[in-house]
C-alpha cells in the first residue's frame, strides 16, 4: 500500500521546468531513495511535499488523502543545508523546535534528554549552538526532526559530513524507524548508502523520471550476464576452446589462484559455461557480478542523455 503518491507533478519557475509530469508511489513502511543529479529536480518535490511550495498540476496523497495543510506535523523534514540558531542553548533550542510540532514542553523535555543521552551528548545540552562541531549539530537536528514521531520522515543526504562511526549510528537509527512503521524518503548522491538501506527507488532526471522500483529488481533488470572466476590451473588450454558465446572481459594472475571475467552472449548459461571450465580448471569460486546502483545510475542518467 502506498503512504504517500505524487502524481503527475509539474512545476514551472521562469524560464525553467522543474519537474515534467513526475509520479511517485512510497509504499508503507519502507525507505525510498530519491535520486537524480544535481538540478535534476528532487529538492522542488520535496518542497512540494513538505508544501513549502505548491505543484503547477498534478495530485499529492499523504496517506490515502489529498495532502492539507495539518499534515505537515505528521513529517519530519531534515534538509541537506542545516540550519540552527547559534546563540541559543541547544536544549532550549531543542525544546523550541519540537513545540512547533505540537510537542508539549514537559513530553519534548523528557524525550530530548532520552535521545541526547542515547547519542552521547547530553553534557551539550546547556552549551550554546555555535560551540557545536558540524557532526555534533547534526546529530541534534537529526533527533528534532524525528522526536514528535511523525508517520512520514524526508532525509536530504543525512550523512553528509559524518565520520563512519555516526553515519552507521545514524544509519542504525533510520533502519530501526522502518522497522517500526515509519515511512522515509532519502535523497542523496550517495549510491553506497542506496544499496544498504533503500528498498525502492526512482531517479529523475531533467525534471522527468526515468527509473523506479524496488532495489532489487531493478539490479536484477540490469543485469549484465557477467561472471567472475576465481581459479587455478593454466587457463590456456581453455582458451582456445571458448567460442563467441564466452566473451572474456579480464584476466587477472594472482599468488593463489587467477581471476577471469567473463561476459555470456547468444543465450548461453552458466551451466554452460561451467561445463568448458571443468576439464581444464579447478575452480576455487564462481559468482556472478551484479552490477552497483552506482553502475546503474551512470548507465541510465547517460543513456537519456542521448535520447
Amino acid at each position: 500500500m502506498a503512504f504517500f503518491e505524487a502524481k503527475n507533478i509539474v512545476k514551472q519557475y521562469a524560464g525553467h521546468t522543474a519537474l515534467k509530469g513526475v509520479s511517485i508511489s512510497v509504499p508503507e513502511g519502507s525507505i525510498f531513495g530519491l535520486l537524480g543529479p544535481n538540478g535534476a529536480g528532487k529538492t522542488t518535490l520535496i518542497r512540494i511535499i513538505n508544501q513549502i511550495t505548491g505543484p503547477d498540476a498534478g495530485e499529492v496523497f499523504f496517506n490515502g488523502e489529498p495532502l492539507k495543510p495539518e499534515h505537515v506535523h505528521h513529517i519530519g523534514y531534515l534538509p541537506e543545508e542545516r540550519g540552527l540558531y547559534k546563540k541559543m542553548k541547544v536544549g532550549e533550542q531543542s525544546i523550541y523546535l519540537a513545540q512547533l510540532k505540537g510537542m508539549s514542553k514537559q513530553d519534548a523535555t523528557a524525550k530530548l534528554q532520552a535521545w541526547f543521552k542515547k547519542f552521547d551528548i547530553l553534557e551539550w545540552w546547556d552549551k550554546k549552538v555555535e560551540e557545536l562541531s558540524k557532526g555534533m549539530a547534526q546529530k541534534i537536528q537529526f533527533i528534532t526532526t524525528i522526536l514528535h514521531e511523525p508517520k512520514l520522515l524526508i532525509f536530504d543526504e543525512p550523512f553528509s559530513g559524518f565520520d563512519p562511526i555516526n553515519a552507521n549510528l545514524l544509519k542504525s537509527e533510520i533502519l530501526e524507524l522502518r522497522d517500526k512503521g515509519c515511512t522515509i524518503i532519502f535523497s542523496t548522491h550517495n549510491m553506497g548508502s542506496v544499496e544498504e538501506i533503500c528498498d525502492h527507488i526512482a531517479l529523475i532526471h531533467k525534471s522527468e523520471k526515468i527509473l523506479d522500483g524496488p532495489v532489487d529488481q531493478i539490479k536484477k533488470k540490469y543485469r549484465t550476464n557477467t561472471y567472475q572466476v576465481q581459479y587455478t590451473g593454466e587457463f590456456d588450454k581453455l582458451e582456445k576452446v571458448l567460442n563467441a558465446d564466452f566473451e572474456i572481459l579480464d584476466q587477472q594472475k594472482g599468488i593463489e589462484f587467477n581471476t577471469l571475467k567473463v561476459k555470456l552472449n547468444n543465450g548461453a548459461t552458466s551451466n554452460d559455461f561451467l561445463k568448458q571450465l571443468l576439464p581444464y580448471l579447478n575452480i576455487v569460486s564462481f559468482s556472478e557480478i551484479i552490477p552497483s546502483m552506482n553502475d546503474i545510475f551512470i548507465r541510465v542518467v547517460n543513456e537519456n542523455k542521448k535520447i
